[in-house]
């Protein structure tokens, strides 16, 4: 059940009219990497977290919400970047702020034009407000959504999303030279850093979740570093020594075709690693028998009810 406060999660300020702006800051409104689509991701990656990880459940919906408080910001601050253009705009423009901040007629009908240019959907299709398109007046789209169904998977995707929309705030700021909407951006960005921490922790506390989902690599196709550039061939962490958490040795191959032939398209393994793979098999089955049980021992018996209503009581409002 959400409950709406009228009051913003921060104290969005504009210091003066920027429509350019405004069509830029529609990416974090309706683009790929905004805060819709953070809040839709995680909000539908909870409900199939909430049997097995119920505490996950309540994270998810947690930072889902709060991205939610996060589209309203950036929707306040891009309303109030079109103060002055939205409605009917020359009539607007001439008595409100936008003729404070600009020097005469030519400045004025300079900011309209941009503000028509920028995005038409401001003032055609929106009449002057956000709308869920990005900066290109592309509509957003439920594609941008990740969810698998796994969530080892789904919290390893919210990483990468954080990290994108994190990248995206850093880039905005680069655009503006308001103090206020650089304060907003601010906020919204490191936010992203937090939940980034949040959901790593999240991951950490799922074991094992190394490889994701349920089966395990194969153990003969694991190891090998396929040397496919033979001019200028670099070595590094990601080819040589041992591989992160695997307690296993890269093994480079530096002849690839040569090697293929030889192992007759990689048919041929040694005895070592057919014994790895049996192992690999059983570990796969085990974990598909621990995780199912999760989720069974989870799912309540008789009539299915999400919520438990006995016995909460919830504070009193003053109004």
């Amino acid at each position: 059940m959400f409950h709406h406060s009228k009051d913003l999660q921060f104290n969005a300020r504009v210091s003066k009219p920027d429509p350019a702006f405004a069509n830029i800051l529609l990416e974090q409104f309706g683009g790929e990497n905004g805060e819709l689509a953070a809040a839709m991701q995680y909000f539908t990656q909870a409900f199939n977290a909430k049997m097995p990880y119920p505490d996950k459940y309540d994270m998810l919906m947690d930072i889902a919400t709060e991205e939610f408080s996060h589209l309203e910001i950036v929707g306040a601050t891009i309303q109030m970047l079109l103060k002055g253009v939205n409605g009917e705009l020359k009539r607007a423009a001439d008595s409100s702020e936008i003729m404070q901040v600009l020097e005469g007629k030519a400045a004025m009908e300079d900011i309209i034009h941009n503000a028509l240019t920028a995005n038409p959907q401001f003032p055609i299709i929106t009449g002057g407000g956000p709308t869920l398109r990005n900066s290109q007046g592309i509509p957003w789209c439920a594609s941008y959504i990740h969810s698998n169904g796994d969530l080892t998977v789904d919290l390893r995707s919210n990483l990468a999303s954080e990290s994108r929309a994190k990248l995206v705030y850093e880039h905005l700021m680069k655009f503006t030279t308001d103090p206020y909407v650089k304060d907003t951006l601010s906020f919204l960005m490191t936010r992203e850093v937090a939940h980034y921490k949040m959901f790593e922790a999240a991951l950490e506390s799922i074991q094992p979740n190394f490889p994701p989902g349920i089966l395990q690599s194969d153990p003969r196709f694991t190891q090998q570093y396929f040397n496919l550039s033979d001019t200028e061939s670099v070595r590094g962490p990601w080819n040589q020594g041992e591989m992160p958490d695997m307690n296993k040795e890269w093994d480079y191959i530096a002849d690839p075709l040569a090697h293929v032939a030889e192992t007759e398209g990689l048919s041929k393994q040694n005895e070592e690693k057919m014994t790895e793979l049996d192992e690999a098999n059983s570990m796969s089955t085990q974990l598909g028998e621990i995780r199912s049980q999760e989720i069974k021992s989870a799912e309540p018996e008789g009539v299915a009810q999400w919520s438990n209503y006995a016995g909460k009581r919830f504070p009193e409002q003053e109004f």
